[in-house]
């Protein structure tokens, strides 16, 4: 996906603050915060949303996968909780059409969702 931001991340060519990368995922911070820690897991396989078609293609094992590593990786970050957000589609907030877990938290004012 040429005009994918996520993509263009996983291949390098627009930077990153990447805090863990292996052969089927990135991780990094958030350019916009919304708690003190809050960092985007993104597998590098190109999966629009939860609503697309494509999703019946998908082995559901990868989010699985992302959630072990979120918690690995909100641990890493000293978070003793934290909470994980996927939007889908426009109308569910969905920003970049690339499929991602927010995980974010280390504050004691989190806003009830």
């Amino acid at each position: 996906m040429d005009s994918c931001i996520f993509c263009k991340i996983i291949k390098k060519e627009i930077p990153a603050t990447i805090i863990y990368e292996d052969d089927k995922f990135i991780a990094f911070n958030d350019i916009n915060p919304i708690d003190n820690i809050h960092f985007l897991i993104v597998p590098k396989l190109h999966i629009i949303n939860l609503i697309t078609a494509e999703v019946e293609k998908i082995d559901f094992n990868i989010f699985g996968e992302m959630l072990k590593l979120a918690a690995v990786l909100a641990k890493e970050q000293g978070l003793e909780g934290f909470r994980t957000m996927i939007n889908s589609g426009k109308k569910g907030g969905q920003e970049v059409f690339h499929i991602h877990f927010h995980v974010y938290g280390g504050s004691n004012h989190l806003k009830k969702i």
